[in-house]
């Protein structure tokens, strides 16, 4: 059983398949009627006026309507279309168990408990006929599928046949007066219009269904007796052929398959069971769990069944109907009722080759599943389900074709799946041991792999390679090598269609198409709601797939759109140019032509093939709202241009490719002033001053157009836009222009004439209009404000414009085909807005004489409207006439195509990265993480903090930065080492950086100083600060370099020495600790000042500690160094001396002078000759063993035991 659609829901007591739309109604016994669409899944409408279950449902064949029978007496005919219940029927007086529509006359039967059943003319809405006869319930009522009978169902344990062929006669009009009398007489005296045929006598018990065999004289039946019984017909009589049994219980419902020699039956047992109706055998059973069946439909048209059952409906197929084929160059060979066939596509003509023999099968969907061809040895292989899982090797003899009647004994063999992977090998999954057999033709086993992942199918993946399909993952193995090739996730996979150059591969799963490469790398994956049914390559390299409805494509980057609309299921074997040839489920080849116009297009845009992109345009009809959609969403908003006509689109497009052009003349079209703002917007952003102030003109936008004059420095401009504020009496923006402007006096006449009179004053005090504030002091009287003082004033000028005016240059470039294209366009509309500088505010604006007018008189000229002058000496709009620069504002839009634009030249920062394996010259360069990721190859540097302000000042120090002008940014220079004015710019020096090695020897002295005087914290500070300074310093020479490395070797002794003596002086309350600390100390490498004061001080420690031996060993070596300080040397002799008389130590130190020892720089404890020890990278400390893989404590930057290539600071080195 294929399980097509299934549902949850209430008991399911009747099932109706629509006969065109993939539609089913199902009634509940909740008085539900449900329409669902089986082929997406989901349920389209529900009916519920009836009162109790509903038990019976039927389609009309033709017309929009479904009737519907129930437990509340009520039959109720429906218009599915208008959703609504158009009339009810009543008569019976019982619940109705079933209803149907005649196939061809306007009748409904109906079966009720009544003991009735009735026929229904449902154009009249009356009952034409009442059939009794029955003495108990009828189950059941079912017109013959072309014949004037009816079969009915009862619980009186028979089966009747009624003959309704004087009913049929009846419904004709009659010819001539004396039928018509005798029709009179029969309707007066009640005449008998269905007349009892047979009575069928068998069953024990109760019959629930009866049904007629579509085509031949035979009626089954299902009862209580749990048997299903074959009756056959003819003239005369009827009588019983033959009984199935199987059923556990009661037989609810059973009818014959419309397409193959089956019964099929379902029971309260919770079964369907499948009966060969020639053999009268049970072929199969499917069970369910918990649900009792109660009806079952076959669909008129196609193959599929639906059976209603306690929780809901399922829909399903018992076969498969897909034919297995293969295809090898031009030909195609497939499997078709039971003989292998061959298609040529050249010239369209089909052959038959070779019967194939199906052995007797017991059960259902044995036919053969896939069909692989070798054609070099002419040999098919035929896989199938029978038994478990099989295959059948065919060697196809030269002379049969056309032929098709030479049998010939197949070499079988069992297997999941066959397939050919080589001209004379072929791969048989053995799925019980997870491994393939590879075979020859002989059928003889040549060698066995085991596959790599639980495998349930194979599929040829190349010479030598199998595609290995699991639960949830595919992967290419390579059989000869046994190694995976490639690895993919994805969901159960069910085709793999492989392109013809075995570049790419697409795999079909039931609601997926995945695409991905020869070695299974993943490119795209596209969704669907309908089943996928099969697909094929065409030669651009794009997908064609079919689903259930739909032919569609899939382009290499995912998109993906519809071909064509199906009417049934076709499965597609090869693409050729525009033709798709593909196979039916009748096995019927067939080509379809399609347009392929659309995906060509896309495919072209995608591979920027933009000269087929404009022949495309030019030739074909492309236009549409989804391709516009689709051309703005890939960026290609100029060639959606070409294809649009409206002007609001246009002009949004135009917006979004940048062509103002274009837009500007839409803009005009349109004339309103939300599209005149987005122009401006738009022109300012491309820095097309004469569009934008055109199009805040257009808008009577006067603030912006008061700030564009100002940006651009057009003060005479500034100068009108006050006088048109003044004007339109608008203070806010008369104020504004004079702030623009400069102008102090207007603004003191505003803000008296505004009433603002403190302010005024005010502002003329400070910007020295005495006189004026004099007069307004006088007019404010006591109210005059308090000047703030100990402040200079200064005059509130806007800056001066850096470019006054004009549009901002922009790069001379070629056009590339798509603007070219638009040429023709462009010149159109260039006119369009030539009077942009010329813009007659005039009749806009209504502007009159303002030269003297006060801010009150405003009234006086304003009427209606007009504008009327007053005197001479005025001033109009026209007056406003722009420089010569600005008389047409032509966009800067190159029409030459000899102009290129400048490449990019590469940042002098990049050439140094570029040139140079030195972690300095990276960093001076900006580039921090490949200057970390060179330390860390080099010196083993993991923690980068201490570095991070080094970083820094190598970057900031290695470039400089100048002003240009006030409103452009910071212009950066790399500073270059050794740079002269004679030196070519081609050739770039390294960076000139802030740190030298003259600079860490200062740094080494002022330790050496530091340390002298006891201040052990700065020395420490100073001497860590040289071992963070060394990775990021480069020298010239080679001996600098063993310079550097030598330096790294003494600062790291007094770094480790210095810690150790900040530590004893930590450890007050451990006295064996301090002295042990103490002698640690003398055994740094130290200068020998800095080394006669370490000892000196064990010294001092251990004698005080009571411990004369060790404190004699200090006092020996002090006196071996000869120190110069008489006191030094005389201490040490009195100790030698005290200790001569007591040659013992108080306590016991893990210190032993005698034994060679360096010191761990984490736990400071001797490691001495012969232990494991591991070092620092970088500094060469050395530890102990537990210290590995952790920062080292001495420079606080390597990882300690890491491995590192050394110490890189010259370039010499990396010659």
């Amino acid at each position: 059983m294929l399980t097509k659609f299934e549902t949850k829901s209430n008991r399911v007591k009747g099932l109706s398949f629509h006969n065109k739309r993939p539609w089913i109604l199902a009634s509940l016994h909740s008085g539900v009627i449900q329409l669902w669409d089986y082929r997406v899944g989901t349920l389209i409408d529900r009916f519920d006026e009836h009162d109790g279950p509903v038990r019976g449902v039927h389609f009309h064949n033709s017309q929009p309507l479904f009737v519907s029978g129930g437990d509340d007496y009520k039959i109720k005919v429906w218009n599915y279309k208008q959703h609504r219940c158009l009339f009810t029927l009543l008569g019976h007086l019982d619940y109705i168990r079933t209803v149907q529509f005649h196939h061809e006359y306007p009748w409904i039967v109906s079966a009720s408990d009544d003991q009735t059943i009735r026929i229904w003319n449902w154009q009249s809405r009356t009952c034409i006929s009442v059939l009794t006869g029955h003495n108990h319930y009828v189950m059941c009522a079912l017109f013959h599928p072309k014949e004037d009978l009816v079969v009915s169902a009862s619980l009186d344990q028979t089966v009747r046949v009624w003959d309704i062929g004087a009913l049929r006669k009846k419904t004709v009009s009659p010819a001539d007066d004396i039928l018509r009398l005798s029709q009179m007489n029969t309707d007066f005296f009640g005449g008998v219009d269905a007349v009892v045929k047979y009575v069928l006598e068998g069953h024990d018990r109760g019959v629930n269904w009866a049904s007629f065999h579509p085509t031949l004289p035979l009626i089954v039946s299902g009862a209580d007796d749990r048997q299903v019984k074959i009756w056959r017909m003819n003239d005369t009589k009827a009588w019983e052929v033959d009984t199935l049994r199987g059923h556990m219980n009661n037989v609810s419902c059973v009818l014959f398959h419309a397409r193959q020699d089956i019964i099929v039956s379902n029971s309260e047992d919770k079964s369907i069971r499948v009966w060969d109706s020639t053999k009268r055998t049970g072929l199969q059973t499917f069970r369910r769990e918990h649900d009792r069946f109660w009806i079952l439909v076959c669909h008129p048209e196609m193959n599929l069944l639906a059976a209603g059952h306690d929780s809901g409906v399922i829909v399903f197929k018992l076969e498969r109907e897909r034919p297995a084929f293969s295809v090898s160059g031009d030909c195609l060979y497939y499997v078709k009722d039971r003989f292998l066939r061959f298609y040529e596509y050249s010239t369209q003509k089909e052959t038959q080759v070779i019967p194939i023999r199906r052995p007797g099968s017991t059960s259902l969907n044995q036919g053969p599943k896939t069909l692989s061809y070798s054609p070099t040895e002419n040999a098919v292989l035929i896989s199938s389900d029978l038994e478990g899982g099989s295959y059948e090797l065919y060697i196809i003899p030269k002379d049969s074709f056309g032929r098709g009647d030479s049998v010939q004994e197949a070499k079988r063999g069992l297997g999941g799946s066959a397939v050919f992977v080589a001209r004379n090998r072929f791969a048989v999954l053995e799925k019980s041991s997870n491994q393939v057999l590879v075979k020859n033709l002989k059928n003889e086993i040549v060698k066995k792999s085991a596959l790599p992942v639980p495998t349930d199918a194979i599929f040829y993946a190349g010479t030598g390679n199998l595609l290995c399909r699991a639960e949830d993952r595919v992967v290419i193995f390579d059989l000869q090598q046994r190694i995976i090739l490639g690895d993919l996730q994805t969901s159960f996979v069910r085709y793999v269609v492989w392109s013809n150059d075995m570049e790419n591969v697409a795999l079909l799963s039931k609601h997926s198409v995945v695409i991905a490469d020869k070695k299974l790398v993943h490119r795209c994956t596209l969704h669907e709601t309908i089943r996928v049914k099969s697909g094929a390559w065409d030669d651009n390299g794009v997908f064609i797939y079919t689903t259930l409805t739909h032919i569609k494509y899939c382009l290499p980057n995912g998109d993906s759109g519809i071909i064509k609309t199906l009417d049934v299921p076709v499965y597609i074997t090869k693409i050729v140019g525009n033709t798709i040839f593909c196979l039916d489920r009748d096995g019927k080849n067939r080509p379809i032509i399609i347009d392929s116009t659309e995906y060509v297009f896309k495919l072209c845009l995608m591979r920027e093939r933009l000269e087929q992109v404009m022949t495309m345009i030019r030739k074909s009809d492309l236009c549409g709202q989804a391709m516009i959609a689709y051309l703005q969403q890939k960026g290609f908003p100029e060639v959606a241009l070409h294809l649009v006509k409206d002007e609001r689109t246009r002009f949004n497009l135009a917006l979004e490719s940048g062509n103002i052009q274009i837009a500007v003349a839409s803009a005009k079209e349109i004339n309103e002033k939300d599209h005149w703002y987005k122009l401006g917007v738009e022109a300012l952003r491309q820095g097309n001053a004469g569009i934008v102030e055109y199009a805040y003109q257009r808008t009577k936008n006067f603030e912006r157009l008061s700030f564009l004059y100002l940006i651009t420095g057009n003060l005479d401009k500034l100068a009108k836009m006050l006088k048109i504020a003044e004007v339109n009496n608008d203070v806010m923006g008369q104020f504004h222009n004079a702030l623009y402007l400069g102008n102090v006096q207007e603004r003191v006449k505003i803000l008296e004439s505004a009433g603002h009179l403190p302010l005024a004053y005010i502002t003329a005090s400070v910007h020295g209009l005495h006189d004026v504030a004099e007069r307004l002091a006088a007019e404010l009287g006591d109210k005059v404000p308090p000047l703030p003082k100990k402040r200079p004033a200064s005059l509130l000028m806007p800056q001066p414009p850096i470019v006054c005016g004009g549009d901002w240059p922009l790069l001379m470039v070629t056009k590339g085909i798509l603007e070219a294209g638009l040429d023709n366009i462009g010149k159109s509309s260039q006119e369009e807005y030539m009077d942009a500088s010329e813009a007659d505010w005039g009749e806009d604006l209504d502007l009159v004489d303002v030269e003297n007018i006060q801010n009150g008189d405003i009234s006086l000229v304003l009427d209606d409207e007009e504008i009327h002058e007053e005197n001479d000496g005025g001033w109009d709009l026209e007056d406003l006439e722009l420089p010569p620069d600005l008389d047409t504002p032509k966009t800067s839009n190159a029409r030459s195509s000899v102009f290129i634009a400048p490449a990019a030249g590469m940042p002098v920062s990049q050439i140094w990265v570029q040139k140079s394996s030195l972690a300095a010259e990276h960093a001076a360069a900006g580039n921090f993480d490949t200057a970390m990721r060179l330390l860390t190859r080099q010196l083993g540097i993991r923690n980068f903090a201490p570095l991070k302000s080094l970083f820094i000042d190598l970057h900031t120090g290695s470039h400089t930065y100048l002003r240009a002008f006030s409103s452009s940014p910071v212009i950066s220079l790399a500073i270059e080492k050794g740079w002269s004015e004679a030196a070519s710019p081609n050739v770039r020096s390294p960076p000139s950086l802030v740190f030298s090695f003259t600079q860490l020897e200062e740094k080494l002295k002022a330790g050496y100083k530091a340390t002298t005087a006891g201040k052990f914290t700065e020395a420490l500070r100073l001497f860590q600060g040289i071992l963070h300074t060394i990775p990021l310093i480069v020298v010239d020479t080679r001996r600098e370099v063993d310079e550097v490395k030598e330096l790294i070797i003494i600062v790291k002794e007094y770094v480790l020495g210095l810690q150790i003596e900040l530590k004893r002086r930590e450890t007050k309350d451990n006295p064996v600790r301090q002295q042990e600390l103490a002698a640690y100390f003398t055994h740094c490498n130290l200068q020998l000042p800095h080394l006669r004061l370490a000892l000196l001080n064990a010294m001092t420690v251990c004698y005080k500690a009571k411990n004369l031996n060790t404190a004699a060993n200090f006092a020996r070596r002090l006196l071996e160094t000869n120190p110069s300080a008489e006191n030094q040397a005389k201490t040490a002799r009195q100790v030698l001396q005290a200790a001569e008389r007591n040659m013992n130590d108080a306590s016991q130190l893990n210190y032993d002078f005698r034994n060679p020892f360096v010191v761990c720089g984490a736990t400071y404890v001797p490691i001495y000759r012969g232990q494991k020890d591991v070092s620092c990278p970088y500094c060469s400390s050395r530890f102990v063993p537990s210290q590995e893989g952790q920062i080292c404590t001495v420079c606080d930057l390597a990882i300690v035991g890491s491995d590192a290539s050394g110490l890189l600071c010259c370039p010499s080195q990396t010659r």
